[in-house]
């Protein structure tokens, strides 16, 4: 029982050495091959910080404020 044991996770390290090796193809960490992704970055410089307008804080909630009740309707269930 012992020697299997030991058979198989030989085995699953060897595997392990050659996917590492490359075996199985180019690991991810070897680099990116879609330059997509990087044309997507946002770029910190081209951001431009405003202050929210009163029409826009609708959605905002007020810190410390009272909880709105929310918009469900209960009713008991029938058997």
């Amino acid at each position: 029982m012992l020697r299997w044991l030991i058979a198989i996770l030989i085995l699953a390290n060897l595997v392990a050495f050659a996917a590492i090796r490359g075996v199985f193809g180019p690991t991810p960490a070897s680099g990116s091959r879609d330059s997509l992704p990087l044309n997507r970055q946002i770029h910190p410089e081209r951001l431009t910080v405003r202050p929210i307008a009163a029409s826009e804080s609708v959605d905002v909630p007020v810190v410390g404020g009272p909880v709105a009740e929310p918009a469900v309707q209960a009713s008991a269930l029938t058997q």
